[in-house]
């Protein structure tokens, strides 16, 4: 029941218009980061300790820096016991032993606070990396197991965005933050005990101040945390918007709107520097009065502290000693509060990154793999079966409506139809990289849904009309980072498609390098290379879709002699709209408005005076 409740909302949530489905990928996060974030932490929770540990040790020695000075320095060797002033030269060999001794002493407590910090600060930036690093990881690894409708509603820039920015802005909470913000509650704790002890009335002059900066920071928390989460949703804008243009650039400058899309970005980045902006004026503010009201309340304990040292009537008297601690500690006291204040502003910055980060992570797929998902001993032999399909991107808004038909192993089959008939949707679909609403998909039998995945679309080959090749070479291109596909079988594929006739006569070869979408090479040699990457993957079933559209004349030829190899043995589903590429299939379905309406061989069609014959004479008088 619980599994069909989760089915059930996954499907709610890819339901609606794409502007619906595309806000939902925002939706603030309504769990507890912060318990996400303890979650990557608690493996790590050992280096924690000894870090904590550490910064303890730090404190401690921290909090006894000043005493050697004040109680020891001054009070017991320079003052002189109950701060009876010495005579000249008494006992000053003596006098001058101790505080060679508390000197000493104060350079080990530094040496010894130098070694700590620096060890803590080591263990917590190296696991601080290692976690930043799994979390990538499990960031990108989900990515991958989104389905295409979740590709389809979200910019890359706002992914893209998640993986680099968002999870750098996490960073020094694994860090530092934790950690610190522990080490400064101690030492404000422990500062105000040791003051209590010293002097109560002090202490409490001390202390008047600390309710206005209690309320202080509070605001300052409040306000910070809405302004990094505007900056961070600005700065995802600002990514999705470059990542969109800077891809079409070609378009923008084919068609002069270069300096429109000037103005939106410069829109756009003013929106980004005024959320910046706002950002460092409150802290450009809290700063100052922080820093104001640690001033009047060392003022207060150094005007009443010199009272009492003066002795003066009503005031217990204190030695100078003593206040040159409560001075020091004064100083020391409002830098940890300060401190936390700022160590929260960057927590809110990174919790505002978190929710992003735990929102896309909980973005579930629409369909996920059982435990028991079916694989076929032997591979896919290539049965495919389409059971009166329906399927919607949308909806009910149906692309595909009752669809029925069956291809057998090692049958070459194309589908037709105008654009928008439903003829790359079924593509789509055999891969299952959608699923259907309603039907039924069977590849040997066996219901897609029911299959493993990876099983699946290992056994497919899918060439497409727009070809993506990877920054590399082309070797790699080809083998996309499968160590089973031997240099040997990489050429022998290259070969079969003709693509060896170009790769041979570059430079380095196959180690030729590629640069992004690989814009050097023509369109037809990316399609080679897309050929080629298909068939060293030896697929049971072999998708042509629109494979020689942007294809000139010549590599076409390459192409159609390539391709008459490539398809035997295997299934073969062909899209194309020149319907002389496709003239040899077994069957030819011709689509129309989701429907399949017209189906048989070439001249079969032509024969029955239908939809086919009325395309194919429109190409013809086109030629």
């Amino acid at each position: 029941m619980a599994k069909q409740e989760s089915k059930a909302k996954k499907r709610r949530f890819y339901e609606g218009t794409d502007d619906e489905l595309a806000a939902r990928t925002d939706i603030h996060y309504r769990g507890s980061a912060i318990g996400r974030i303890l979650a990557y932490m608690k493996p790590h929770w050992k280096t924690y300790a000894l870090a904590l540990a550490l910064v303890l040790a730090v404190t401690a020695l921290d909090l006894l820096r000043p005493v050697l000075i004040g109680s020891q320095a001054i009070d017991k060797y320079i003052l002189g016991p109950e701060g009876n002033q010495f005579e000249p030269g008494e006992n000053a060999d003596w006098r001058f032993a101790g505080i060679v001794r508390s000197t000493v002493l104060y350079i080990l407590i530094l040496i010894l606070m130098f070694i700590f910090n620096r060890t803590q600060f080591w263990l917590m930036q190296r696991t601080g990396q290692e976690i930043i690093k799994g979390i990538r990881d499990d960031l990108f690894a989900h990515v991958e197991k989104l389905t295409m409708r979740f590709f389809d509603i979200t910019p890359v820039g706002k992914i893209v965005t998640r993986l680099t920015n968002d999870v750098d802005a996490i960073n020094d909470v694994f860090a530092n933050i934790f950690v610190q913000l522990i080490k400064n509650g101690v030492k404000i704790i422990g500062l105000a005990a040791v003051m209590i002890i010293l002097n109560p009335m002090l202490a409490g002059l001390a202390f008047i101040l600390l309710p206005p900066v209690a309320a202080l920071t509070f605001l300052f928390r409040k306000l910070s945390r809405k302004a990094f989460q505007i900056t961070r949703t600005r700065v995802t804008n600002l990514n999705t918007y470059l990542s969109e243009h800077l891809s079409g650039m070609r378009i923008i400058q084919i068609f002069a709107r270069e300096q429109r899309k000037y103005k939106e970005f410069e829109t756009k980045n003013g929106d980004l520097y005024r959320a910046g902006y706002r950002e460092m004026m409150i802290n450009a503010t809290f700063r100052p009065v922080l820093y104001l009201i640690s001033v009047v309340a060392i003022a207060l304990v150094t005007g009443f502290g010199s009272a009492s040292v003066l002795k003066l009537d009503g005031l217990n008297p204190i030695s100078i000693g003593t206040l040159y601690i409560f001075i020091d500690y004064m100083n020391s006291f409002f830098q940890p509060i300060q401190e936390m204040a700022e160590q929260f502003t960057t927590l809110q910055s990174a919790i505002a990154s978190a929710e992003k980060i735990f929102t896309l992570m909980d973005t579930e797929p629409l369909f996920t793999d059982r435990e028991d998902a079916v694989r076929p001993e032997g591979g896919i032999r290539g049965r495919i079966e389409f059971d009166h399909v329906w399927f919607a991107y949308v909806g009910e808004e149906w692309v595909l409506k009752d669809v029925s038909f069956t291809i057998e192993p090692g049958q070459k089959v194309a589908f037709v139809g105008a654009t928008g008939a439903g003829k790359s949707s079924i593509l789509n679909l055999i891969g299952r990289y959608y699923d259907v609403q309603r039907g039924a998909i069977r590849v040997d039998g066996v219901d897609v849904r029911d299959l493993d995945r990876e099983t699946l679309r290992r056994a497919i080959g899918q060439v497409q009309q727009d070809v993506f090749i990877f920054t590399g070479d082309i070797r790699s291109n080809i083998r996309l980072r499968n160590d089973e596909i031997t240099d040997a079988q990489i050429e022998d594929a290259a070969r079969e498609v003709n693509a060896a006739r170009f790769i041979e006569r570059l430079p380095a070869g196959y180690g030729q390098q590629v640069t992004e979408r690989g814009s050097t090479f023509s369109a037809g040699q990316r399609q080679l290379i897309s050929f080629a990457r298909t068939l060293a993957y030896d697929p049971a079933i072999l998708i042509l879709d629109e494979a020689t559209a942007n294809i000139d004349t010549e590599t076409e030829q390459w192409i159609q002699e390539a391709v008459e190899r490539l398809m035997r043995g295997r299934t073969t589903i062909m899209v194309a709209h020149r319907l002389s590429t496709i003239q040899h299939a077994d069957t030819i379905m011709v689509m129309h408005h989701g429907r399949i309406r017209e189906q048989g061989t070439h001249q079969q069609l032509l024969e029955q005076n239908g939809i086919y014959k009325k395309l194919y004479q429109l190409q013809l008088a086109e030629q």
